[in-house]
Formats: C-alpha cells, structure tokens, sequence
C-alpha cells in the first residue's frame, strides 16, 4: 500500500455510507472483477476484528466520476481512510491481510 493522496478528504456524502469511528476501508470494485470479491472478504473480515473500523464497497462502474476524481486505474482499488476521512493510504490489486492491517496503523 502506498501512501495517501495528499491529505485529501471523502465524507459521507461521497462515499454514500458513513464512516468507521476510527477509521474506513473503502473499496471500488467491478462486477466481474474476481479479485474484488476475494478483496471483499478480507476487508470485511478486517473490519469486523478491529473495533471503530467500517468497510465500504463502492461499484466503480456506478460512480464514475467518483472514480475519475480519484484517479482509480483499475479494480479492486482500496482506500484507507482515517477518522477525519482523509486518504492515508491507498492500493491496488488484491490486499494481504497483514497489509490492511499494517495500513489501518497508519489511520487509528
């Protein structure tokens, strides 16, 4: 995972759900994307071991300019958020617990 987009923030009202207490995964994802539903599992698995965190699952098809605004190249593409909803950081490509994890370190 790499580092966020410069401080920028997503509220609410973007992402169409409301943010985790400490902090939130957001995922774009594509219907016939298959790393995307494996990515699913292992963000909602994450989410529901660490307390304050939420997970967001957003069609990119869907929210395009959402996703151009984003410059999200290719799904599945997961955002960090932290409580205050700013990008800490961001990848793409199918995540490995252990990064999500280490990622969330960054946000709480």
């Amino acid at each position: 995972m790499r580092d966020g987009d410069g401080g920028r923030r997503l509220g609410a009202a973007e992402l169409g759900a409301e943010l985790g207490e400490r902090a939130t995964l957001v995922q774009f994802s594509s219907a016939f994307c298959q790393p995307c539903r494996a990515t699913r599992r292992t963000l909602s698995e994450v989410a529901a071991m660490v307390d304050g965190v939420t997970h967001i699952e957003i069609d990119a098809e869907s929210r395009l300019e959402l996703v151009r605004a984003l410059e999200i190249a290719r799904t599945p593409t997961v955002l960090v958020l932290d409580a205050a909803g700013r990008v800490v950081r961001r990848a793409s490509g199918l995540p490995r617990r252990a990064d999500v994890i280490a990622a969330l370190g960054d946000a709480v």
